[in-house]
């Protein structure tokens, strides 16, 4: 029987999908007999990211270690890197997996500084689309495809969480020199359950950060846009948090839709699902995002942008994808969500198949068998 290993994820921003993706990862390695620990951010979170990490907390042999890590490369970085190193060091994992940009930075420096000193371990990055939306054309792509090319001489393995990833990887920074495998975002049997929508429900709700880049000023626009289509007052909630919050509630008030969209914090996306029946994911970019899988499961409509790997969950030829960026499509979309019968019977993935494809225990039995499998080489070298 192989030894059980000591695992330490490696990101920067304990929210969103990467957090949860983190979560399931930690949750199915340490009932697999693993010792696992995070390390993250200590800059980002509030009271709901708190009661995350103690929903976690009991599957974390290895601890939660938080460090200020900033969004942005800077000279801070440096100070960043040598905490980090010495909290690494006395953790001796096995195994150092990053997730995202800052993450895969820090597992794949800190890993090649302990392999400096004859430490075993493996080094892992798993990007969760994060340095691949940058354009290729623009200063910072250039400088950030350049960096995680760099890295790849750094990197025993690279994971991609689909297959958009894989092929935009390719393009932007070139094909993998190194060990990569492409192993789907999964979610817990848990998940599958009908989450049936409150009484006092909404027509359309967004679930996410509340940032440009996830789209929540395309839900506005198409919302304002499906009440004219259908000629009648609709209802709506934005919950989450984010940066742009206020730039947000400014916008609704403008428009006169302040009464008709509410704003409610991040919460359990259980509880967020019950506010309504139809989810609307506007991103303009995205990789495998969560909130897709998880409605599915809940067996909720999903009304997205055409982005990312959102056509490998909902079908490449889904009536539920819209085109993105585009609010006037988006509002296409969900008006017939809410006009045509039987909509989301008629357009969503069946259950079973999301089970067969996306499930938490195949996505952490895959990668622990990855790391053995670097593990292994690694010996042999």
């Amino acid at each position: 029987m192989a030894k059980p290993l000591r695992i330490l994820h490696c990101f920067r921003s304990p929210v969103g999908g990467i957090f949860r993706h983190v979560r399931d990862l930690a949750e199915e390695q340490s009932k697999a007999g693993h010792e696992v620990g995070i390390l993250c951010d200590s800059l980002t979170g509030g009271a709901h990211e708190d009661r995350l990490f103690d929903d976690i907390r009991p599957f974390l042999a290895l601890g939660i270690t938080r460090l200020p890590i900033r969004r942005r490369i800077s000279l801070s970085d440096a100070t960043t890197l040598w905490s980090s190193y010495k909290e690494i060091k006395s953790l001796q994992p096995d195994v150092l997996h990053g997730h995202g940009a800052k993450g895969g930075l820090l597992a794949r420096v800190l890993g090649s500084a302990l392999r400096v000193n004859r430490y075993r371990v493996a080094r892992l990055y798993t990007a969760h689309g994060g340095s691949l939306h940058f354009a290729r054309t623009s200063p910072q792509g250039l400088l950030v495809h350049s960096l995680e090319r760099m890295l790849e001489f750094m990197t025993d393995g690279l994971i991609f969480i689909c297959d958009f990833e894989r092929r935009t990887y390719e393009t932007k920074i070139g094909k993998p020199r190194t060990r990569a495998v492409m192993i789907y975002n999964g979610i817990s049997d848990r998940d599958f359950r009908v989450i049936p929508t409150r009484s006092d429900s909404v027509h359309f709700v967004y679930i996410g950060m509340l940032r440009d880049l996830k789209g929540p000023d395309l839900f506005v626009d198409a919302f304002a846009k499906t009440e004219r289509r259908v000629g009648r007052p609709l209802s709506a909630l934005m919950i989450g948090d984010g940066p742009d919050k206020d730039k947000y509630r400014t916008m609704m008030v403008e428009r006169g839709l302040g009464h008709r969209i509410g704003m409610l914090p991040a919460m359990r996306v259980q509880e967020a699902f019950a506010m309504s029946q139809n989810v609307v994911v506007p991103s303009r970019a995205e990789s495998m995002p969560y909130i897709v899988l998880e409605a599915l499961a809940a067996e909720k409509a999903v009304i997205a942008s055409n982005v990312g790997g959102i056509p490998e969950a909902l079908g490449a030829d889904s009536k539920a994808l819209a085109a993105s960026g585009n609010a006037d499509d988006l509002a296409r979309v969900m008006t017939a969500a809410i006009t045509e019968p039987d909509w989301r019977q008629r357009t969503m993935p069946e259950t079973t198949s999301i089970r067969s494809r996306f499930s938490a225990s195949v996505m952490a039995a895959d990668t622990i068998q990855l790391y053995y499998n670097i593990l292994e080489l690694r010996g042999k070298n």
